[in-house]
């Protein structure tokens, strides 16, 4: 059997039924295995970064493992941002990449190079995946697809890259002869949960202002049932990491937006008032806490918990830190929670309300231009309940993920640790392929869109219905507005030195409908147009330069004091604990 028949049947075996790839001479005879079989779709991509990011969305969408592939060289090193944003977003993906022919190979050869196109990526990728491996003979190859699937899904998951060289793809093996990898048992109930539940519940019953922070990890350990049981039990409201705007139904009762620098002014003012912060599957990282991790939340205690135990008392320590799988530690909860009474947190639940009405993320806009979190929230009526949001990075992720009503079922796609702009669009060919029957938004950036435009191709190609939303200022805008705040308002790079196409006849070009807007009278009719049908098209949404992603932490304040800066007196009247400005004095 020829070895790269042996992969791809593998793969088959293994529920991978698409691979993203963009063609190269190191690569070919694994593509021409998988031209050969019927359970398995090839999508072709216009640059490797892209493919990558695909097979990121697939992953993040549907769970499941995203695959893709490279040539040797600048395709291998072409996947390297799509690589890092598995590994710090823990998405379970396997990256195959060609290699020059062992006999070509440096090794450990003083030399920089002896192949053409020959580049040590394993050397290169080892820090950001949890397994890299140079398939240097054919007997490794059961022994190295097997150990590689395994650890792309458990624990934590994340990325793993194998490197096939040319010569060991085309080579002859007998399958029976290979040798297996055998994982160290582990079970998922290993991790110690039970020791610390009683904790947690006599923590639970003491606190009168608990909130629990939902994170990335509550949908990557598949505990959003568990989660919303919780919730259901205890009425606690609920406050939202940037990876964690789509684990609890934001159209719940108990939501309350999303914490962190830019996160909405109601969740930062419920968390600096809790005085119980149960923090589940987040790195508490200072986008959410703050540069100065004193302010942070001064009265809560905090629970952590966290399938990664190098996460725990990392940046935060923590009053109770759990190493635990999120599902388990939730399911073990809710069972032990027998009862819970939910009304001695009424007047918590008001409170946390009255802010929620009082600092809405979206207000009716002061004039007729376009202000994008009326846009988000006129576009969110337009949602169906099982659609695919993905945001691209910049201020087009912020004003989305601010003023997005995220339903139960609905997904919201983000990189959160790479943060790689010009990720959306691929992001959501990723996840058309994952559920073609969804509804797909890719929300970008004029700026960040730059990068992957030519993927409007896979678009066309495909006849993917991705829906294109270009919030387009003219400008990178969230630099420019670091510009504005640090730099004296010069705009190097930023609006200086910038330029950007006419949209629409670069999506025409591409054969796909294309429609622009600039004012707010037009954004429900543009919707309408946009939903009207199930083929692709692309929105260009002009909005002023100037408009910042508001409100905005700056560094060294408290997660309550955001920009644009609340009167002090009104201030004072918020917040239950003596506001950090007053202690400071």
């Amino acid at each position: 059997m020829k070895l790269s028949d042996f992969i791809v049947e593998f793969l088959e075996q293994n529920g991978v039924d698409i691979v993203f790839e963009l063609c190269g001479g190191s690569i070919i005879h694994i593509l021409d295995s998988l031209r050969k079989n019927k359970g398995i779709k090839i999508v072709s991509m216009h640059h490797e970064q892209a493919a990558a990011i695909a097979a990121e969305g697939f992953a993040r969408s549907r769970g499941n493992i995203g695959v893709a592939m490279a040539t040797s060289g600048p395709g291998a090193t072409n996947m390297i941002t799509g690589i890092a944003s598995c590994f710090f977003d823990s998405v379970p993906s396997v990256f195959i990449t060609g290699q020059v022919n062992t006999y070509e190979f440096k090794f450990t050869r003083p030399v920089r190079q002896i192949g053409f196109q020959e580049t040590d990526i394993v050397s290169i990728v080892k820090p950001i995946v949890k397994y890299a491996e140079l398939i240097d003979r054919p007997s490794k190859i059961r022994y190295c697809l097997e150990k590689a699937f395994y650890l792309a899904r458990e624990g934590r998951p994340g990325p793993v890259l194998l490197d096939i060289p040319m010569n060991v793809q085309r080579q002859d093996i007998i399958p029976g002869r290979l040798k297996h990898f055998k994982p160290r048992a582990v079970s998922r109930n290993s991790y110690s949960v039970k020791s610390k539940i009683e904790k947690c519940i006599e923590d639970l019953r003491s606190s009168s202002r608990p909130v629990v922070l939902a994170g990335g990890g509550v949908r990557i350990a598949k505990a959003q049932e568990a989660l919303r049981e919780f919730i259901n039990k205890t009425g606690i409201p609920v406050v939202a990491s940037l990876m964690g705007v789509d684990a609890f139904p934001q159209d719940n009762q108990f939501f309350c937006g999303m914490l962190g620098s830019y996160g909405n002014r109601y969740a930062n003012l419920a968390v600096a008032n809790s005085d119980l912060i149960l923090a589940l599957g987040t790195r508490l990282d200072t986008r959410q806490t703050g540069t100065n991790l004193k302010t942070f939340a001064r009265g809560a205690k905090i629970i952590h918990v966290d399938i990664d135990k190098y996460e725990l008392n990392n940046k935060l320590k923590a009053d109770v830190a759990i190493n635990a799988d999120l599902k388990i530690f939730l399911e073990a909860l809710n069972s032990s929670l027998k009862k819970f009474d939910a009304t001695r947190l009424n007047e918590w639940q008001d409170r946390v309300s009255g802010y929620k009405q009082r600092y809405p993320s979206s207000l009716p806009p002061k004039n007729a231009a376009i202000h994008p979190n009326f846009f988000m929230k006129i576009l969110s009526e337009f949602l169906s309940g099982d659609a695919i949001v993905c945001a691209d990075i910049g201020q087009n992720q912020i004003w989305a993920a601010q003023s997005i009503l995220v339903k139960k079922n609905m997904r919201f796609l983000t990189q959160g640790g790479m943060g790689a702009m010009g990720s959306a669009l691929p992001m959501a060919i990723g996840a058309a392929f994952a559920y073609p029957k969804r509804p797909i938004i890719a929300i970008c950036g004029d700026g960040g869109f730059q990068l992957n435009s030519q993927e409007l191709q896979t678009v066309y190609h495909y006849g993917l219905p991705i829906k294109v939303i270009l919030i387009n200022n003219s400008c990178y805008g969230m630099v420019r507005q670091f510009q504005e705040q640090y730099f004296n308002s010069v705009f190097q790079s930023t609006v200086i030195g910038y330029s950007s196409p006419d949209f629409l006849k670069l999506a025409l070009a591409y054969k796909i409908k294309a429609s622009r807007i600039a004012l707010n009278s037009q954004i429900r009719k543009a919707c309408k147009w946009l939903f009207t049908d199930f083929q692709p098209a692309l929105l260009d949404v002009k909005i002023p330069k100037h408009v910042q992603a508001l409100p905005k932490l700056s560094v060294n304040r408290p997660i309550e004091d955001q920009d644009p800066l609340l009167p002090r007196d009104e201030l004072n009247k918020l917040m239950i604990d003596t506001p950090y400005y007053r202690k400071r004095r």
